[in-house]
């Protein structure tokens, strides 16, 4: 598999400081002094923090080097953090420059390598969508072309991929257009984002655009071990087998604010296992997180920002690294905001954020995950087309 030098996504030099719900914020100065990070467990006995972008990542791009579109973001166990995009999209002029698919920077924000994208031995999705990088530094990507109006090709990546941290195909879950829907336990149907729990060795798959199911393999072979829908419902087809999701549009009444929500998941769009083994969905359109035992047993739901005024919101779910992981981020992807939640209750207990694209706001904002330190990262895809560092600000 080639390499490629790599180079990283520049920001401005301008920090934004963004408070609590009602503890207001404002401009910080242009250079602010860098203070590190509180460690993830001061941070839970503190309270819930308050955030500010952090300008020093990623750094100004070398050699003319150009990104595609971030969609997705993971930070492995020694804070390395890893940005999934989406080379296609890169301007015609510049795709001589476009950079891998996949790259890592180190702790500190310094590029370690870069890699990914059509080869040999696997089929490399079309539209790239999610990356995970599980315990044992294995890289998951997931995949979810064709949608409406929004194609690389014809063909649907019903597939889920597996590397290891250089580069090394392991293996591929289903192939290009082979999905048979929520039935087909061989195949996935776009999947959106996957989560490796270690104590079980299974791989937790949001399956996704195309399906309405949390889909679970054994996370070395990747056999098909068990699946379920929303409420743990058995998952039903969403819309015809071999023809492109529509594209989001307007619901009847896209803002309900009563009532439990639809019996069917609506799209699976992230995926997380905490530590105690509860399995929390991100049901992005229907603006939910459910809560599973990894076992399948529906536990519970809470509403994340049901009230718009964009009709979709939670995203993707990322943990504090605190032992007892006491927060649960979630990522408003029509809204521009990150929300922090009480993982216990699923209350919503914090936010930052506000809808823009200057530095500091966010547009869709699509995939986050959250470091050691309590650093949150985000992938906005869409205009901004950038990837944003947010620290803590203070307690």
């Amino acid at each position: 598999m080639p390499r490629y030098l790599m180079m990283r996504l520049a920001l401005a030099p301008l920090a934004l400081a963004v408070g609590l719900a009602g503890c207001g914020g404002g401009d910080m100065p242009a250079e602010p002094a860098m203070e590190e990070s509180a460690p993830a467990e001061d941070m839970a006995m503190a309270g819930p923090p308050s955030y500010e972008l952090d300008p020093s990542f990623p750094p100004e791009l070398p050699n003319g080097w150009v990104m595609g579109v971030p969609t997705s973001v993971s930070v492995d166990s020694r804070d390395h953090v890893w940005i999934l995009s989406r080379p296609r999209t890169v301007p015609e002029d510049q795709l001589a420059n476009a950079a891998p698919a996949v790259m890592e920077f180190d702790a500190d924000g310094a590029f370690v390598q870069g890699w990914g994208g059509p080869g040999d031995g696997y089929d490399w999705p079309d539209t790239e969508h999610g990356i995970f990088v599980d315990h044992a530094n294995n890289v998951w990507i997931t995949g979810i072309n064709p949608r409406a109006g929004n194609n690389v090709s014809d063909r649907a990546d019903d597939m889920i991929l597996k590397f290891t941290s250089s580069g090394d195909f392991l293996f591929q879950k289903g192939s290009y257009a082979a999905s048979g829907g929520n039935a087909d336990t061989d195949n996935p149907r776009q999947p959106a984002d996957v989560s490796v729990y270690s104590p079980t060795n299974e791989a937790f798959v949001a399956d996704g655009y195309g399906n309405r199911r949390v889909w679970v393999l054994d996370a070395d072979s990747g056999d098909f071990k068990r699946q379920w829908g929303a409420f743990g419902n058995e998952p039903e087809d969403a819309y015809e087998i071999g023809v492109a999701r529509p594209a989001p549009g307007p619901a009847e009444d896209p803002l309900v604010t009563m009532g439990v929500g639809p019996e069917q998941f609506g799209i699976v769009h992230g995926i997380g296992v905490s530590n105690d083994g509860l399995v929390y969905v991100a049901d992005r359109g229907n603006r939910r997180i459910q809560v599973f035992t990894v076992e399948g047993r529906y536990v519970k739901q809470g509403f994340v920002n049901r009230g718009g005024p964009a009709s979709s919101t939670v995203a993707r779910v990322a943990f504090s690294r605190d032992p007892d992981q006491r927060y649960l981020y979630a990522n408003d992807f029509g809204n521009g905001r990150v929300w922090i939640l009480d993982r216990q209750t699923l209350d919503t207990i914090g936010e930052f954020g506000s809808l823009g694209s200057e530095p500091g706001q966010l547009t869709n904002l699509h995939h986050i995950d959250v470091d050691s330190r309590g650093n949150v990262f985000g992938a906005e895809v869409g205009r901004n087309r950038r990837v944003q560092k947010f620290r803590i600000a203070g307690n």
